[in-house]
């Protein structure tokens, strides 16, 4: 279990940990121990919240930090991942023109405009986000993205043999993987209910409808899922929660 939680960390984050020996049975947990990077990133951004609040740092400096928070924790790897998927579904090609396109290196002028799009989206929302329990909310949504990205990876039928996500996903004692990624997810719901029952309501609400989507898109472009795959949904998920957050608290500020 422990190897396997450092395997998830070399993985998936460049948080220093120590370095464990490149096998399957030190990647055995590692997926069900994928929401705790997510975690990280959630603690993180609730204490650059406090913090902002406590100093008064202003809404566009605490935006920006918020917005690079993952990239530094991750590396950007699920942001490369959201490129290649836009990349290939923008070719509007076959399946296996598709899944080569995602395996190419370079990048296109189509996830070029996307990302920058979707930055400075995610930069005017956040602007939004100027309370504790809105930020908490959000900070819950890293780990739900990605316990339910963990969960498509070893449910969802793989677009191909070979790959980063199949060194994962082939040594997972998969039931563990499935009962440790939706407890984390449960932990996050509640916690994101308590911090505010109707933003917390929404968030999920759009997570599941992400995750449907996601699906659908793996499925009907790509035959399955891949890394790729699993990294295009956990940053359009995220980006989905931060705007459900801050629209249902505009929504409930005008209501009442």
């Amino acid at each position: 279990m422990f190897r396997s939680l450092l395997s998830a960390f070399l993985m998936y984050s460049r948080i220093p940990v120590p370095h464990v020996e490149w096998k399957e049975e030190n990647r055995r947990y590692a997926l069900g121990w994928f929401p705790l990077i997510g975690a990280v990133i959630g603690g993180l951004l609730i204490l650059w919240r406090i913090f902002c609040n406590r100093f008064n740092c202003g809404q566009m400096l605490f935006a920006a930090v918020a917005v690079l928070l993952p990239v530094l924790i991750t590396g950007g790897i699920h942001l490369d991942g959201f490129c290649d998927v836009t990349d290939a579904r923008s070719s509007y090609s076959d399946k296996e023109k598709r899944l080569a396109i995602m395996a190419d290196p370079h990048i296109g002028s189509f996830a070029v405009i996307r990302v920058c799009l979707y930055l400075i989206l995610q930069t005017a929302l956040f602007t939004r986000i100027s309370d504790i329990h809105s930020t908490a909310v959000i900070a819950c949504g890293y780990v739900l993205s990605r316990s339910f990205s963990g969960l498509s990876a070893v449910t969802f039928r793989c677009a191909k043999k070979g790959g980063t996500l199949q060194d994962f996903v082939k040594p997972s004692h998969r039931t563990a993987v499935i009962a440790m990624v939706s407890f984390f997810a449960a932990a996050a719901f509640f916690t994101m209910i308590f911090a505010s029952y109707v933003q917390g309501c929404v968030a999920f609400g759009s997570v599941f409808l992400c995750f449907l989507h996601y699906k659908y898109v793996a499925y009907r472009n790509f035959g399955g899922t891949n890394g790729d795959l699993c990294g295009w949904f956990l940053q359009i998920s995220e980006i989905a929660i931060l705007a459900a957050a801050v629209f249902a608290k505009i929504l409930t500020g005008v209501l009442t």
